[in-house]
């Protein structure tokens, strides 16, 4: 071989060698797309976002029919082989709808925390419309996952919400990842202490966010009586209201007779409502119908018959 010229003999360089390693490890820990049985997936634990067959969902299993289901489930391994889905209820129930047995998805180990962390973040970013109980019951379970996190100092951990996460009240951390401010997230938050039928009205729109925190500082007790007075006199408490009552309870002066007389008040914007009993009119419904959709339903119809009477009287004049 001719002196200061080497030849090619197959060895690769250092370079190469770099290059070949790095491309294996990116290929490693690469995330992979799998289809796995919808029948081996379970909901997450507590799950705070309901799976609403409203216009969104047909908008989605539509979309899955045609297109398939284009952005991938996440779910964890469970020690007994099947997963626990992370992000994807929606896309699951509409992989259901559409006779799917498989969803492709993202496997991941995770944490319980950082399970948490994902799937409230995912459902906060992806759903269009969300309940003030979701947000309520989603920011509380983000919060403690923040406070649980492997690494923080134990006494720390032990703190309520809202408390220093490492310098920074937890709430203020978590008001920079949302669009809510930390006064507004403790707000939520304090929803997760009413009866549910009160919290119910609140995803309706019957009671406003300000007088449904007051009532999450009532007994429960009290909170039922409320709900009931709200059903004789077919009203919703005042912010005022739900303040006169809430002091009223710190002094140990709230009883039946109080809530009574203060939600039998009349309030000057009090608007007279006409009242329709729910055993009346809920076979024309289906089941859990939200209030505000029924009374929808029963103005098109109002408006519908009113078309239809107009157009006999113009018939008769003929």
């Amino acid at each position: 071989m001719p002196r200061g010229k080497l030849e090619n003999i197959g060895i690769p360089s250092l370079d190469e060698d770099a290059f070949v390693s790095d491309k294996k490890k990116a290929e490693d820990h690469a995330e992979k797309i799998v289809e796995i049985p919808i029948h081996k997936i379970v909901d997450f634990p507590n799950h705070p976002f309901q799976v609403r067959n409203d216009e969104e969902m047909k908008e989605l299993i539509d979309s899955v029919g045609k297109s398939g289901v284009i952005s991938p489930a996440i779910v964890r391994p469970k020690e007994d082989g099947s997963y626990e889905m992370i992000a994807g209820h929606r896309r699951k129930y509409a992989c259901l709808q559409n006779g799917l047995k498989t969803i492709p998805c993202i496997t991941r180990n995770l944490s319980d925390e950082e399970a948490v962390m994902i799937m409230v973040d995912t459902n906060l970013r992806q759903r269009q419309t969300i309940l003030p109980s979701e947000k309520a019951f989603a920011y509380k379970m983000k919060l403690d996952a923040m406070k649980r996190q492997p690494g923080r100092p134990a006494k720390i951990n032990s703190r309520p919400v809202g408390t220093d996460i490492l310098g920074e009240r937890s709430d203020e951390l978590l008001s920079k990842q949302v669009s809510d401010s930390a006064r507004q997230i403790q707000r939520y938050i304090r929803l997760t202490y009413l009866i549910e039928p009160l919290l119910k009205l609140v995803d309706e729109g019957q009671i406003a966010m300000r007088p449904a925190v007051e009532l999450s500082y009532l007994e429960p007790h009290s909170q039922q009586r409320v709900l009931e007075e709200m059903e004789i006199n077919v009203c919703s408490p005042s912010h005022d209201q739900t303040i006169r009552m809430r002091k009223a309870q710190e002094e140990r002066k709230l009883t039946d007779e109080v809530i009574s007389v203060i939600m039998q008040e009349e309030k000057p914007n009090q608007i007279e409502k006409i009242r329709l009993s729910s055993q009346r009119i809920s076979r024309f419904f289906a089941p859990r119908t939200p209030v505000r959709e029924m009374e929808n339903e029963i103005v098109k119809a109002l408006e519908i018959y009113q078309r239809y009477k107009k157009r006999q009287r113009e018939k008769n004049e003929r």
